[in-house]
């Protein structure tokens, strides 16, 4: 007995350090406020007369002034031809460059985007690099270093703090740190814009020996790219913006001709080295360079979250969706979604059922438990899969690569095991296309900013439907309501459906987790 009182006291006292320790820590980490964001440099996207004067300029101006009010886009769905085109971009630009990512990974296509950055600033380019600072790790001393060059500014937003872990400041920062810049654009002299999905990363780019993205950019010039400028412009000239100098640590000596040292082999690596060739022989890199740029000017409408809203400072008409519900009305036909992360909520449900209702054919493409890499939001969405079948949706799960390896090289590079949708587009009535950063889902809508566009282009809403058509029967799980009301995954292999009663690629146990954490109160975090 004595034994075990002595064994329950020091328990108590072990969990009585624990509580101490982490009390102490919360006080330290409460009192890791951010710096002044007073006093800081001011500046803006190029002029349009000195944008007009340069090469970009001159290839550009000339066309877009046959189509007046109009803009161009051409869309970019290859992994290639999308870091190809921002390779492109960056080398021709010739006075700026604003970037604004929400994750940019050091890897090798990370890197190598890096390094083309880094040989603007020292041709003269100024470069204005924003970033979202939860989608950047092990960086820190290269864009510290970055930071200190006359041409390069960087700016974080809605930073941490506390550097490594990253994760000490949620203990008492929560409220502001869950809140994230998701947007995702490249501009080149306020000329020509690439915007979408995509981050970057060898995910999203096709360089990957596992999980690749399947994703949808746009390569934008016109009226709309000084919408963009503009939009970047409020960004970096946010209250949740901070220069780089005021919260990284200073960057320690010759990192800069380390990083170059470290890119140099890079490119010289066996893998790298074949995947540069390939970018090289891509015929849409030829169209750029030898000047038959392929656009289809119409009309874009740019839609955007306030940058206020990262401090959760921003009103209704502030918001994108609020936005997207002026720009695009009522549909009155069709609808197709193709969303990564799919979380419709009650609202949502509610809206698909009334254009079900008034005739609208709806389909929803999303990722399968097998192939998304966020369970847990494939957990909230999954509660909701009944009501919206039952209402009339249909619904398509895309499921992994690893069940179709002979998919053509164009969206499957060499050595990639899988690919998770990752794309965030609809098209409404066969004539209007979203492409952008939001995805269907409540942290798009509420927490995170977002930006996108609205093309009416029935030829891009016609590739996208033909995505589904084409993705339907060879990648994709057609979600249906058996003869007991239960959920079913129709599978079609040649002319053969395959039933599933259960989760395609999943087990037991993974379905049991899912389960436990679709009734949990989350969904509004996801």
């Amino acid at each position: 007995m004595n034994a075990r009182i002595k064994n329950t006291e020091h328990w108590l006292q072990a969990w009585k350090h624990r509580l101490l320790w982490l009390f102490l820590l919360c006080i330290s980490l409460s009192g890791c406020s951010l710096p002044s964001n007073e006093n800081r440099s001011v500046s803006t996207a190029l002029g349009v007369d000195e944008a007009k004067a340069t090469r970009l300029g001159k290839s550009i101006v000339p066309r877009a002034e046959k189509y007046p009010g109009l803009s161009g886009v051409h869309p970019l769905p290859n992994p290639l031809d999308a870091f190809a085109s921002r390779v492109l971009l960056i080398r021709q630009a010739e006075q700026t460059l604003d970037v604004q990512y929400y994750i940019w990974h050091a890897d090798m296509t990370g890197t190598l985007l890096m390094k083309e950055l880094l040989d603007a600033s020292n041709r003269g380019v100024r470069v204005r690099l924003l970033l979202d600072d939860n989608g950047i790790y092990g960086i820190d001393n290269e864009l510290a270093a970055l930071n200190e060059h006359p041409n390069f500014e960087i700016r974080l937003f809605n930073p941490f703090v506390v550097r490594n872990p990253k994760w000490l400041g949620n203990i008492t920062h929560f409220s502001r740190l869950n809140r994230r810049m998701h947007n995702k654009s490249m501009t080149a002299d306020n000329m020509l814009t690439i915007a979408g999905g995509r981050n970057v990363g060898d995910s999203y780019f096709g360089a990957s020996d596992g999980t690749l993205y399947s994703d949808l950019d746009v390569l934008l010039a016109g009226p709309v790219v000084k919408e963009v400028s503009n939009d970047f412009d409020r960004y970096w000239a946010s209250q949740s913006s901070y220069p780089a100098e005021r919260i990284l640590p200073d960057a320690a000596p010759n990192v800069l001709n380390q990083f170059m040292k470290q890119a140099s082999n890079l490119e010289q690596d066996s893998e790298a080295s074949d995947y540069i060739r390939a970018i090289r022989k891509s015929d849409f890199i030829t169209d750029l360079l030898s000047g038959p740029l392929k656009l289809e000017w119409t009309t874009i409408c740019m839609v955007s979250d306030d940058p206020t809203k990262g401090l959760g400072q921003h009103k209704p008409e502030g918001l994108l969706t609020q936005q997207l519900r002026e720009v695009l009305g009522v549909p009155q036909k069709e609808v197709t979604l193709i969303s990564a992360y799919f979380v419709p909520t009650s609202s949502g449900v509610e809206a698909f059922s009334k254009m079900t209702e008034r005739g609208v054919h709806v389909r929803v493409l999303t990722n399968s438990l097998g192939a998304t890499d966020v369970p847990v939001v494939h957990a909230a969405y999954s509660k909701y899969r009944k009501k919206l079948l039952q209402s009339g949706v249909r619904l398509f799960e895309s499921h992994s690569l690893q069940q179709n390896q002979e998919q053509d090289l164009d969206t499957r590079p060499p050595g990639s095991s899988a690919i998770s949708l990752h794309a965030k587009t609809f098209s409404i009535d066969d004539k209007q296309v979203f492409v952008g950063s939001f995805n269907f889902d409540p942290r798009s809508i509420n927490l995170n900013t977002e930006l996108g566009f609205v093309i009416d282009s029935p030829n891009l809403a016609q590739k996208i439907s033909d995505v589904i058509d084409g993705e339907i029967p060879v990648n994709t799980y057609e979600v249906q309501l058996n003869d007991e009301g239960e959920l079913t995954w129709v599978e079609q292999q040649g002319d053969e459906h395959i039933y599933h009663d259960t989760e395609p690629q999943s087990n037991a146990l993974t379905r049991t987790w899912i389960n436990l954490l679709s009734n949990l109160p989350i969904e509004w975090l996801l």
